[in-house]
């Protein structure tokens, strides 16, 4: 590492400098603009007005970057739909993707909820949320390769989440007489008490 940033800092000097390069007595290989007699190596340099910072590389493959035979026509989110609205008491949502050609072989996929990753990339194209608060919320799904770079990622797609109350659920759909104790909005504490018979329905019994 200290002999590839010795060489970057020489190459940004004016073409006149002049750089030698040799192996040390530890076998390092030594930069310097001073030449030592015996084994120095002069290295011709090509002029430069400055050395500038090489970018980072990109989280995202570019299609010309991914050979032909590991690319995919197509990838896209099955459910929900684009600016699907969902009603859930929960926050409950089951996003479903597809790809074809079909997952090759060392790539996975992975869900981008809101811009970050969720969970652990895997094979499977179905990907359960829970919890999930209430507002508007930004789907994607990537294939990634076996060194975690982006292959295929689909647009931002947007899902709005409404969470229906107890209260909002039972006024859509009234309690009946078995749903207590079964349904959430229908809790076995509001039951109606059956009515007191008092003596007259012991009566049929003698």
């Amino acid at each position: 590492m200290r002999t590839i940033l010795l060489f970057l800092l020489f190459a940004s000097l004016p073409a006149m400098a002049q750089v030698y390069t040799y192996v040390d007595e530890e076998g390092n290989r030594v930069f310097t603009d001073r030449p030592k007699p015996g084994n120095a190596e002069r290295i011709e340099l090509a002029p430069s007005n400055g050395m500038t910072a090489q970018p980072t590389a990109p989280a995202v493959l570019p299609p010309a970057a991914i050979p032909r035979e590991l690319g995919y026509q197509v990838l896209r989110i099955l459910v929900p739909e684009p600016d699907a609205t969902l009603r859930d008491m929960e926050g409950n949502l089951i996003v479903t993707a597809m790809s074809e050609p079909g997952l090759r072989d060392g790539h996975s996929y992975r869900l981008v909820l809101d811009g970050k990753p969720q969970g652990e990339p895997g094979r499977s194209p179905v990907f359960p949320i829970t919890n999930l608060d209430r507002g508007t919320h930004q789907l994607a799904v990537e294939i990634i390769d076996d060194k975690s770079r982006v292959i295929e990622r689909t647009p931002n797609q947007p899902v709005h989440m409404m969470r229906i109350s107890l209260a909002q659920k039972r006024q859509a759909r009234p309690c009946q007489k078995d749903d207590y104790g079964v349904r959430p909005e229908c809790p076995l504490k509001d039951k109606p008490k059956e009515p007191d018979k008092g003596i007259i329905g012991i009566l049929p019994f003698f």
